[in-house]
């Protein structure tokens, strides 16, 4: 009998010394836990206010956190997390999150800005070459005299040669046979040949857009197809071969082309 009382007191005994084991224990990795978080809650509080944490700081941070919980994780696991504990750590780690999101929007902006203000810079260069390549024509008289018939595409002018009302595609200034004509811009001779309504004409390419025509010539013998001609240079004569103005007075046909359509020609000489 007292052999089992004696038993039953070991017994006893060591379940509570188990129990009291479990409790330091516990006690233990809550004073842990708590200690982790207070410092870690304190380094954050320095560096925010200092301003100085980046990306990489919070990394190692998180990092050591993680770490931490590793850590007391297998003791912690055997006694079981408690509720409180469980809301901080979630509230930590929301915390964590938004700050690091934070941080990298404020990159992110800083980044954009910087990259739309460089291409700014670089649209504004590309304009200001390319506003300085190009280059404004300024035609001249091919020839001098009274212009006789006035560029009419919008209304009709009447013909003593066809002795009917029609458009007409260019100006006829008034000069007698054999007058100089001069090239009324640079450019490149494009053709030389016999219109069958404007007789024997020359073509003048100044650019990818603008042309100049010299029609009614009698002669063509100054220049060639193909050779580059200056402002002012002579070019050919003035003759009587267009058939379509052949009752007319000698004088010169001369259109402006703009993208191969006729434009008026006294809007860009006076």
């Amino acid at each position: 009998m007292k052999k089992d009382i004696h038993l039953k007191n070991i017994r006893e005994k060591n379940i509570n010394d188990k129990i009291i084991s479990y409790v330091v224990m516990g006690a233990i990795v809550v004073a842990i836990i708590i200690i982790s978080l207070l410092l870690y809650s304190q380094k954050i509080n320095n560096d925010v206010k200092d301003e100085t944490m980046t990306l990489e700081q919070m990394t190692d941070i998180i990092g050591q956190a993680e770490q931490n919980e590793v850590e007391t994780e297998s003791a912690s696991t055997e006694l079981g997390k408690t509720v409180e504990e469980s809301e901080e750590e979630t509230e930590q780690k929301n915390r964590q999150n938004e700050m690091a999101q934070n941080t990298m929007t404020n990159e992110s902006v800083a980044s954009s800005t910087v990259s739309e203000n460089t291409t700014q810079n670089i649209t504004g260069e590309e304009n200001k070459e390319t506003t300085a390549e190009v280059k404004e024509l300024s035609f001249e008289r091919p020839v001098e005299g009274e212009i006789i018939r006035e560029f009419a595409q919008d209304n009709l002018v009447y013909s003593e040669t066809l002795e009917e009302w029609t458009t007409h595609s260019g100006m006829d200034i008034k000069a007698d046979k054999t007058t100089v004509v001069k090239a009324a811009e640079a450019g490149v001779v494009k053709s030389i040949k016999n219109d069958p309504r404007y007789g024997l004409t020359i073509v003048i390419e100044h650019d990818d857009v603008y042309q100049t025509v010299y029609s009614n010539l009698l002669t063509s013998e100054f220049v060639v197809e193909g050779e580059t001609v200056e402002k002012g240079q002579s070019i050919g004569t003035v003759g009587n071969s267009a058939v379509f103005e052949i009752a007319d007075e000698p004088h010169l046909h001369f259109e402006i082309l703009k993208d191969s359509i006729a434009i008026d020609p006294s809007i860009y000489i006076k």
